[in-house]
C-alpha cells in the first residue's frame, strides 16, 4: 500500500501563474535522486497482519515476501505493484517463530511455538507437510541451499532435528545440553550449526552426529544466523547487542 500526503497550497487569485517551458520541467526532473528499484514508491506500507510480527523473508528471485508472528498466520506479499497479499491455510496452533524459503523459492518452512514445522507451497498457499518430534516450542528452521529437500530445525527441547522430506519422521536428532534458539545448514548438508542460551556456536558432523568445532565469544543468548551464499562466512545476532562475522 502506497503512502501519500495531499494539501492545499493557498495563492494569490490576481496572480495568473507562469507556464514553466518543457526545458525546463526537464531541468528539474533531472535534479532529483534517479530510482533504482522497480516498486510502486520509494517507502511501501505493507499493512494486514493483527499481531506482533517476528520474521519475515525475501524468496530467493525477490518477487514475494513472507511475514509470520504471533497471530500464527503467514502472510505472502508481492514486492511489486500494489504488493497484495494472501494468507496460507490452514494456521499453525501457536505462533510462528522462524520462516525459511527452499532455494528455488517453491516451499516455505516455519517453524512454531505449536511444537511443529510446517512445510508451504508458495504457488497454491496450502500446507503439504506438517513435520512432527519435538516436545517444545520450535525455534529456528533452515534449509539446505542445493541438493535433496532437507530442512534443520532447533527448539527448547535442546534438539537440533534433521527432515528429510521424503520421509515421516526426522533422519538425525542431535542432542544439546540447553535450548536451541537458531539453526543453519553449513556450506554442505553433511554440517548443521546450532545455537542457543549457552551462548556457544556449534558445527556438527552429521556423519558423526557430533559437535566438530564449538565457537566461543558471544556473551548471551544467539537468536538468529545465517550463512553467506557462497558458504564462507556465518553472521550471527544474540543479546548481547553484538553482531559476529564468523569465517
Amino acid at each position: 500500500m502506497e503512502l501519500m500526503t495531499t494539501g492545499k497550497r493557498s495563492y494569490n487569485s490576481d496572480l495568473t501563474p507562469s507556464k514553466r517551458l518543457r526545458t525546463e520541467l526537464l531541468s528539474a526532473d533531472a535534479d532529483k535522486p534517479r530510482r533504482t528499484s522497480s516498486l510502486l514508491s520509494p517507502i511501501m506500507l505493507l499493512e494486514g497482519h493483527q499481531g506482533e510480527i517476528l520474521c519475515s523473508k525475501f524468496s530467493p528471485k525477490g518477487d514475494i515476501l513472507a511475514s509470520a508472528g504471533s497471530e500464527r498466520s503467514i502472510y505472502i506479499w508481492k514486492t511489486y505493484g500494489e504488493c497484495e497479499n494472501g494468507i496460507m491455510q490452514p494456521n499453525h496452533g501457536g505462533t510462528i517463530c522462524d520462516l525459511r524459503f527452499n532455494y528455488d523459492g517453491s516451499t516455505l518452512y516455519t517453524a512454531s511455538i505449536d511444537k511443529t514445522i510446517g512445510v508451504w507451497d508458495v504457488a497454491s498457499g496450502s500446507r503439504i507437510k506438517r513435520l512432527k518430534g519435538h516436545t517444545n516450542f520450535v525455534n529456528s528452521v533452515g534449509e539446505t541451499k542445493k541438493g535433496p529437500p532437507l530442512v534443520v530445525s532447533g527448539s527448547d527441547d535442546c534438539q537440533v532435528k534433521l527432515w528429510d522430506l521424503r520421509r515421516r519422521a526426522s533422519v538425525v536428532n542431535l542432542n544439546s545440553v540447553y535450548q536451541v534458539t537458531a539453526v543453519s545448514f553449513g556450506e554442505s548438508e553433511e554440517q548443521v550449526i546450532s545455537a542457543g542460551v549457552d551462548n556457544e556456536i556449534k558445527l556438527w558432523d552429521l556423519r558423526k552426529a557430533d559437535v566438530s568445532i564449538s565457537l566461543l565469544g558471544h556473551k548471551d543468548t544467539v537468536t538468529s544466523m545465517d550463512l553467506s551464499p557462497d558458504g564462507s562466512y556465518l553472521l550471527t545476532n544474540s543479546m548481547d547487542n553484538t553482531m559476529r562475522f564468523l569465517v
